[in-house]
Order: structure tokens, then sequence, then C-alpha cells
């Protein structure tokens, strides 16, 4: 029973599925995921005080400020790796440890505000670039060291969940505390 209860404070909106074909209407809804995680973001954490920012989603888990700081990190690396995929053929991308990331100082001592606004900003070029994107640029891939060939397509589904996965920690958090 506490693995489940780990599993569901880990995974709110369950793990990500992409079995099936990458269709266009989905791509629109991937594309439409990543236009609105900034606002939902900055919903999710409005009125928090400096002390709720700093617990953490779950036991053992990262603080909700080191949550708001690694979107930005995670999705500007994912934001290059379109831009790789999208002029080079297959290139290597280099993988980071988020986990360190999710470490250092900045992850911290970075107000949550100017995360959001860093993200806000990343996503309106993201987004003005995915709509550019004919189905043949979203069959591009890049290659990752650690798990092969990725298309662009499958990244934006896992970007677009990604989005949605952290803000649950926080309204999931949120919820359970009756903040």
């Amino acid at each position: 029973m506490a693995e489940s209860i780990e599993q569901d404070l880990r995974y709110p909106i369950g793990h990500l599925n992409i079995e099936t074909e990458i269709t266009r209407d989905m791509i629109i809804s991937f594309i439409h995921d990543i236009k609105m995680l900034p606002d939902n973001l900055r919903n999710a954490i409005e009125g928090l005080s400096l002390a709720q920012l700093n617990t953490s989603y779950r036991p053992g888990g990262w603080t909700i400020s080191q949550v708001v700081n690694h979107l930005p990190d995670s999705h500007m690396n994912s934001y290059i790796r379109f831009k790789l995929a999208l002029t080079e053929n297959n290139p290597v991308i280099k993988p980071y440890d988020e986990s360190k990331w999710a470490e250092l100082a900045d992850s911290f001592n970075t107000p949550v505000s100017i995360s959001v606004d860093l993200i806000s900003s990343l996503h309106a070029r993201w987004v003005n670039l995915l709509n550019s994107l004919s189905p043949d640029d979203f069959k591009k891939s890049f290659r990752h060291p650690e798990v092969g060939l990725v298309s662009l397509e499958k990244a934006l589904a896992i970007y677009a969940w990604h989005g949605k996965h952290h803000v649950a920690h926080i309204t999931s958090l949120r919820q359970r505390m009756s903040w």
C-alpha cells in the first residue's frame, strides 16, 4: 500500500505512455499543452509563501521551488534539442543529471517568479517554432546516448506530459495540504 501511495505522489497524472502512432491532432494538443504550461505553472504557485515553496511535494522529493526551477532547465534543453534535430541529421545530444542540477544553488535561491518568466519566454519561442513545423519536421530526430533515436513528435509528447506532471506535483500537494 505504501508503494502505491508513493507512486501516486511521484506520478500524479500517471506515467507517460506513447504506444500509439502520434497523429496531427495529438501534435496540436501537445503544442497547446506547451503553450499553456507557463500560465498553469503560475496559477499553481500563486499565493504560496516561502515556507510553502520550500516544502517537498512528497517525502524525499524536490521542493516546490526546485520543481519550478527545474522546468526551465529541462525545457531549455529540449528546445535546444529540437533546434539541433531541425538543423542537423540525427545529432547526438548531451544528457544532463537533472538531480544534480536541482541541487545547485540557483534551484534553491532563485525566486520562482524568475523561472516562471523564463519558461514563459522560452515557451513563447518554442510554440512559435512548433507551429512552423511540417509533419515531416516532426519525424526528424536526435540521438540520446542513453535511449537512442528520439523523434521530435515523441519529444513533444514527452515535454507536454512533463509540464503537466510537474504542475500536478504542486497542485496535488496544495490539495493534500489544503493550501
